[in-house]
């Protein structure tokens, strides 16, 4: 469980809060109501680990790039299907291999019942416990697709903690309160995507208040034909987010 009297450090009500999924007071962490059966990890190299954590609704995996003790923090919250990648060829994963040697950490969460909204959010909040649990301090979610709506109610879960988010062709199911988003948002869609629209985006800022919305021309639901923009967007924005953060 998170000490809530250590300073600079969210307290467990904070970790285990909602938007609209979870109960909004609860004493126990958000690691406690995972209910985890058993946890097993391996050092796969290069700075990446993998974490499994085995509980009565499926199987959490947790792709962890860099330091485990990290004060910032990367949340990738994958699609419908889950998964480790992410959209844009492989981004989150990019991320993971480049953000570590500036001190952040970057982990992809695969949840354990993809597509479903509450556990998945709390497969998000029990990833930042057990991150706060080794000295992290602030965050950046990213949510593609049906993540974008989980990181939305993860950033509003963490509150004041939370540095940003950023959502790659989210739904706009799932954050109907976005205003509670204190964060700054980004919102990245391709203009030529099929299965959400760009028009997700926008009703997802006019549900927020605010945001930087942005269409790319011509690019789909996975914004391929835009990779190398959003990895050089992205490994801007992250940083910035962070370091606003800290010296706020």
């Amino acid at each position: 469980m998170v000490s809530a009297a250590r300073p600079g450090v969210p307290s467990t009500a904070v970790i285990g809060t909602r938007c609209d999924r979870l109960p909004a007071v609860n004493p126990r962490s958000a690691q406690e109501l995972l209910a985890p059966l058993a946890t097993q990890q391996t050092d796969l190299g290069s700075g990446r680990r993998l974490i499994e954590t085995y509980t009565m609704e499926g199987l959490l995996g947790l792709l962890w790039h860099g330091p485990l003790d990290a004060e910032d923090v990367v949340l990738c919250a994958a699609g419908g299907m889950g998964g480790y990648l992410g959209p844009a060829d492989g981004l989150y994963t990019h991320l993971g291999s480049t953000l570590p040697a500036t001190g952040i950490a970057v982990v992809c969460v695969d949840y354990r019942r993809p597509s479903h909204l509450e556990p998945s959010l709390l497969d998000l909040a029990a990833t930042a416990d057990r991150a706060v649990q080794q000295g992290a301090r602030r965050f950046v979610i990213l949510g593609h697709s049906f993540g974008g709506a989980v990181a939305i109610q993860a950033g509003c879960a963490l509150g004041p903690y939370c540095a940003g988010v950023a959502t790659f062709a989210t739904q706009s199911a799932g954050c109907e309160h976005a205003s509670q988003l204190a964060a700054p948002l980004l919102l990245l869609h391709g203009g030529q995507d099929r299965i959400l629209g760009p028009e997700n985006s926008e009703i997802v800022r006019s549900l927020a208040g605010q945001g930087d919305l942005r269409v790319f021309d011509g690019a789909d639901h996975l914004l391929t034909g835009v990779a190398d923009e959003l990895r050089d967007l992205m490994a801007a924005w992250i940083p910035e987010r962070l370091a606003e953060h800290r010296a706020a």
